[in-house]
């Protein structure tokens, strides 16, 4: 390691540490998505969580993935009860979806719920990439974030046309979709939003509308690890971390009628980050 570098740790290590705190405003209950039922990959923490609570509170059913059932009853029990649902699916099993997807239709027809009208893909997982990356790590970032998205998404297309139901189609792109790739992460959310224009095209005649958020570092676990919950992030023009509240009030406006109008667009809730500037983010071997 470079002298320099060596000097600029101990430094840092003595430097006060800026302290942001955040008080985030989000949707009072309403009935935006009254009569909805939607399902939420990914939903047992973080943004998935969080879009899960703000549906629920929008007058909306809601069927959440994970992949262990410990992890999905521990988030249904938080969630409204007899609005909530779960089930286990792991993206990478694209051979599955069909049988689970007839599992999801059965569990909430017992509620006397007859239809699934909200897709929401936000389940993902995050890698290091280059110049360190592996083929296994590739092959699972890949299946996760993109071909399980892609198979799930033409799944549930063919169920709304075939059933009538103008429905929405929510995917959670990335900050990471508007700027250079050198990670199999950052390849997939170029994957998503390329896949959303696609999916808005071909299912709008058919009243589905498509669209996505692209988050820039959101405060979920993946990103803050153990108890830290300062909120300071000084390399984005926003000084913070968005919370995973903000992209959820914005996932409610985007799956209800107020936003038919909306097709194919990727809203940008990046604190900056990608669209403002690249410096947060170091390239290079």
């Amino acid at each position: 390691m470079k002298l320099s570098s060596i000097y600029k740790k101990i430094e840092d290590l003595f430097r006060p540490k800026k302290i942001v705190n955040v008080t985030v405003s989000s949707l009072a209950s309403n009935e935006m998505l009254k009569g909805r039922c939607a399902l939420i990959t990914g939903g047992t923490s973080g943004i998935g969580f969080s879009i899960a609570e703000a549906f629920v509170n929008s007058g909306a059913s809601v069927i959440i993935t994970g992949r262990t059932q410990d992890r999905i009853d521990a988030a249904v029990a938080k969630l409204s009860k007899g609005k909530a649902f779960g089930i286990v699916l792991d993206n990478t099993q694209v051979g599955t979806f069909e049988s689970k997807h007839t599992e999801m239709l059965e569990m909430v027809k017992k509620a006397g719920i007859s239809q699934i009208n909200i897709l929401v893909n936000n389940a993902g997982v995050n890698s290091k990439g280059m110049p360190n990356a592996t083929v296994e790590e590739y092959d699972k970032i890949l299946d996760t974030n993109l071909k399980g998205v892609f198979f799930l998404s033409q799944l549930f297309g063919k169920y709304f046309v075939k059933n009538g139901i103008k429905g929405n189609i929510l995917n959670i792109a990335s900050a990471s979709s508007f700027r250079p790739a050198d990670s199999a992460y950052s390849v997939t959310k170029w994957g998503v939003r390329g896949l959303t224009l696609g999916l808005a095209k071909a299912l709008a005649k058919n009243g589905v509308t498509v669209n996505g958020i692209a988050p820039g570092p959101t405060a979920t676990p993946m990103l803050l690890k153990g108890d830290d919950v300062n909120m300071n992030l000084d390399r984005i023009p926003l000084g913070r971390y968005i919370t995973p509240e903000e992209i959820a009030n914005m996932a409610v406006v985007l799956v209800s009628d107020m936003s038919r109008s909306i097709m194919g667009e990727i809203i940008f809730m990046t604190g900056g980050a990608a669209n403002l500037t690249f410096d947060d983010v170091k390239y290079g071997f």
